[in-house]
């Protein structure tokens, strides 16, 4: 489902107020590692009991441990503290048009195991059997053994319904209206904690930026350019919120229009910016069947001038929808990912030139809006939902924390 992190409680209840600042004391952990107990203190506007009484309990729990003592100014030395990587884990898979891609994840973000299943696009109850099955062979895994498994996050390609956990449409998988987790969890009768779907451009914007330590920025826009197009907003509050708009839609740049009256999409209309650019075009354009893969199809073939007219269009196309991004959204960093990117040069070059030379046209500013590629983007999306559900425990009503 889509992530919620409001929460329900009664004015003084003291396990609500503890809750709470135990979950404080997690967030600036978590976004700069190394801080000692008197830095918590300061940053986060706690007591210093407070903040005592709070990392004793997180490390009891095996959410936090000790390091190093710090250098003090006045008062006694302190002990840095940073995320209990060896205790629980949290598991993310995308679901893609050829694939899915799982992972099991720290509470810092390191992968501890991954797994990609390639396919041929199926109904969704084969692919939940199917990914149900790889799931367990994950959770099987040495890396994973012994650990507190946090939940599941799924990100799916397609729009997801704001108020419940239903796909709203995957055209390039055919799906409509799909309860996603209601077919996978019958196959995962064992398995417990926080269950979480999106969309997978929304759940790899989520995971770049919550995962960020450190300088992290305002905003962030996570552009996948795959068999489709999409992308996500995120803002860096605390969780970072993520923009969905009415029914889902925000972001489903893939679906606008770039070239009125041209060419049919697969969600029925006509000119979109996948009619263009999208894994699916490019296979149309150059005669590529369905079962091949795309990136391994086409590399041989880059000296062929159909092949590089295509991709230089799809580049100049791709390098549109980066610059709408920037007009409409003005994100404090891009980042572009998806198999795409893979293609290299022959579609990235004509991308990036366009948006560097026309992205501050309108307010003749020479700052430029940090753009960065993904060269493997693989496990970015499933690697985003597993940092939902992480967000979902600190943040949400579970009483792990």
């Amino acid at each position: 489902m889509p992530t919620s992190y409001q929460q329900q409680h009664r004015a003084g209840d003291l396990h609500f107020l503890k809750r709470l600042n135990r979950s404080a004391i997690l967030e600036q952990i978590r976004r700069a590692p190394g801080l000692t107990r008197a830095d918590i203190a300061t940053q986060a506007l706690l007591t210093k009991a407070t903040v005592g009484a709070g990392v004793q309990s997180l490390l009891k729990q095996g959410w936090l441990r000790e390091g190093e003592l710090q250098k003090s100014n006045g008062g006694r030395p302190g002990r840095s503290l940073y995320l209990n990587d060896q205790h629980y884990a949290m598991l993310g898979a995308e679901v893609g048009v050829h694939g899915l891609r799982l992972v099991a994840c720290t509470l810092s973000g390191e992968l501890l195991a991954s797994h990609h299943e390639h396919l041929v696009p199926t109904t969704p109850e084969v692919t939940a059997a199917l990914l149900a099955e790889s799931l367990q062979t994950l959770m099987a895994s040495p890396a994973f053994a012994g650990r507190h498994c946090l939940g599941l996050g799924i990100a799916l390609p397609g729009p997801i319904d704001p108020a419940t956990p239903v796909l709203r449409r995957a055209p390039n998988l055919g799906w409509s209206d799909i309860r996603f987790l209601d077919l996978l969890s019958p196959h995962l009768p064992q398995m417990t904690g926080v269950w979480i779907m999106d969309n997978e451009a929304k759940s790899a914007a989520f995971g770049e930026l919550y995962f960020r330590t450190g300088q992290i920025p305002d905003s962030l826009v996570y552009v996948s350019a795959g068999t489709g197009i999409g992308s996500g907003m995120v803002e860096g509050s605390h969780p970072p919120l993520i923009s969905r708009g009415l029914q889902g839609l925000a972001g489903e740049i893939g679906h606008t229009i770039l070239q009125p009256g041209g060419l049919y999409c697969h969600c029925g209309n006509r000119g979109c910016a996948e009619t263009l650019v999208s894994g699916w075009s490019i296979r149309a354009a150059l005669g590529i069947a369905e079962e091949e893969n795309l990136i391994e199809a086409i590399l041989p073939r880059l000296h062929e001038e159909q092949v590089q007219l295509t991709l230089r269009r799809a580049g100049e196309a791709l390098g549109t929808l980066l610059l709408n991004l920037h007009h409409t959204q003005n994100p404090s960093e891009i980042v572009l990912g998806g198999s795409l990117v893979q293609l290299g040069a022959p579609l990235l070059d004509p991308t990036l030139a366009f948006f560097k030379a026309h992205q501050n046209r309108l307010l003749g500013t020479q700052r430029q809006v940090p753009l960065r590629v993904i060269e493997d983007s693989t496990f970015i999306a499933a690697r985003g939902a597993a940092a939902q559900v992480l967000a979902s425990v600190i943040h949400g009503p579970s009483d792990l924390i």
